[in-house]
């Protein structure tokens, strides 16, 4: 009988699912691609409405500035940040995150445009870069002796070309790049920036990978414990271990550090359904539904599923030679930040579950959110009950946090420090993309432009709560901060949706903490031209 009302009930499921398929336009065969993908129909339903309704602009209120929602520490504060967290971490379990499933297409973009549209035959390189200003190729010819992978590379032209040494300076300069970048050849801009050389020292070339392995040696360890994990696409997952599996030991050695190594991927299942410039489902040219990334807000859901007490954040890309004390002095400052504060929330925490708490402590915590933790309370918080105060103190400290380091904004691209108002009205900071903006109000472009400071995703978290007990870290994105992008698919101007980004709307219930770090701790390598950096090169 049990069955009988089971399959009755699985078959009344299904017949709603396909009348809300109907309901979007969609087919049975689209139902059987939608499922197949993992997408839950609810989720397709939201992504059409907000491609139809668009999504609200952010508000932005003002610049965080220093003094005004960023902290700025001393060189001494720094240090006694970094020898507190030292002192206190030994019971706790650290990780560091890093995100790497990207392929490095946009390190090499100047690169591909220049292979896609320049003729050997018919002009000069220095004819193209005049007539195009092409600035960035420029600077590459000049310094391309000095990249890790120069000499590779350049033995393998001369394999191919023999008489290579003798040969014009353009067809050098243009069969090095396009060995470089070449199928067939070293593919760079096909391959996970993890795994490319980014740094050559006396006696070996390094990846990212292994200065991120060094890097936990030097700041994300306890008890000669560490614990390293890469979200990376599952087809490059080997590539990573190849490497690992080549220099974990030799770096455990060096930094006495045992490093246990995991891996995840972006799932399908967040995934978004891509649609015409006119809001109308696009299809493929055999009519098949288009799906497209999330974007990086995706991996909150893989965030969600890590068990750390300390969580370091950083992106593949930002990493500077072996010479890493600087960097780890301001990583464990942060993360000293992080515990001095959780002690306090979690001591507020403990006070009122044994509601012992008085009303003139009511109001020491409220100052202690209002001025160290940035939050800002109801005006009309004061005419609550006893009882009240409580459950909104306790909603409100009861939360996961991140601490974040900016720094001075040096006209590098990303998301900067902000005072914003949402839409119930609540006051908070965030880090907000431009993109989350309506440049076109010349009173937010004015806000966006007075910014001082940029996340260079330098950020310390911690996902327990104040009973040893994982958030839910789901519970606080705001779901209204994703993004509408635009792209191309085979020549085809298409629209995609992207998830609340995961340092900006993923995060964006979390407490949050602002702190200005030095400009050597962010070293990205966002173009080729990047590794040509100090940072990068070694003495």
């Amino acid at each position: 009988m049990s069955e009988i009302k089971i399959s009755v009930l699985e078959q009344s499921n299904l017949m709603e699912d396909l009348n809300k398929i109907k309901s979007m336009g969609l087919s049975e065969q689209d139902f059987e691609q939608i499922n197949q993908h993992g997408i839950s129909l609810e989720n397709i339903q939201k992504q059409l409405a907000i491609f139809k309704k668009g999504i609200a602009k952010m508000e932005l209120l003002e610049a965080a500035t220093v003094g005004n929602g960023i902290l700025k520490l001393s060189k001494e504060e720094f240090v006694e940040k970094a020898t507190f967290f030292d002192e206190h971490k030994s019971d706790l379990k650290l990780l560091k995150f890093v995100p790497a499933s990207g392929a490095a297409t946009r390190m090499f973009k100047f690169l591909l445009t220049f292979l896609n549209e320049y003729n050997l035959e018919e002009e000069s390189i220095n004819a193209y870069i005049n007539r195009k200003k092409d600035t960035k190729l420029r600077v590459f010819i000049v310094g391309m002796d000095k990249l890790p992978f120069f000499d590779s590379i350049y033995k393998k032209l001369k394999e191919e070309f023999p008489d290579f040494d003798s040969l014009s300076r353009d067809y050098k300069n243009y069969h090095f790049i396009k060995f470089m970048l070449g199928s067939e050849y070293f593919n760079f801009a096909s391959k996970p920036k993890g795994i490319l050389p980014f740094h050559k020292y006396a006696t070996a070339i390094a990846t990212p990978i292994e200065e991120h392995l060094y890097e936990c040696g030097y700041y994300s360890s306890t008890n000669n414990q560490s614990y390293l994990h890469f979200t990376v696409s599952e087809s490059h997952q080997k590539q990573f271990e190849h490497i690992i599996n080549n220099v974990k030991g030799k770096v455990e050695k060096e930094t006495n550090t045992s490093i246990e190594v995991s891996y995840s991927y972006q799932h399908k299942s967040t995934d978004s359904i891509a649609v015409s410039m006119n809001n109308k489902v696009f299809r493929t040219q055999d009519g098949k539904l288009l799906f497209r990334p999330g974007g990086h807000g995706a991996l909150i859901e893989n965030l969600n599923q890590l068990d750390a007490d300390i969580i370091f954040v950083k992106n593949i890309d930002n990493v500077i030679l072996h010479n890493n004390d600087t960097i780890a002095l301001y990583k464990k400052a942060l993360a000293g930040i992080l515990l001095e504060l959780q002690q306090e929330i979690f001591a507020c925490l403990n006070l009122i579950d044994l509601y012992t708490a008085e009303n003139n402590q009511i109001e020491e915590i409220k100052n202690f959110l209002k001025m160290k933790l940035n939050m800002e309370i109801k005006a009309d918080f004061d005419l609550y009950t006893f009882e009240n105060k409580i459950k909104v103190l306790k909603a409100i400290l009861n939360r996961p946090m991140r601490i974040c380091g900016m720094v001075k904004n040096e006209g590098e691209p990303g998301g900067g420090p902000f005072w914003v108002k949402n839409g119930q009205k609540e006051i908070s900071l965030q880090i907000v993309e431009s993109s989350q903006v309506d440049l076109n109000d010349k009173k937010q472009a004015k806000i966006m432009a007075n910014a001082t400071h940029f996340n260079p995703v330098d950020l310390v978290c911690a996902t327990k709560n104040y009973k040893n007990e994982k958030f839910d870290l789901h519970q606080f994105v705001d779901e209204n901060s994703g993004f509408i992008v635009e792209k191309n698919y085979l020549g085809k101007d298409i629209k995609s949706y992207e998830l609340p980004g995961l340092w900006n709307g993923a995060m964006a219930n979390w407490l949050t903490v602002f702190v200005e770090v030095p400009l050597i701790t962010f070293n990205p390598v966002k173009t080729v031209n990047d590794l040509l950096k100090e940072a990068h090169q070694s003495k």
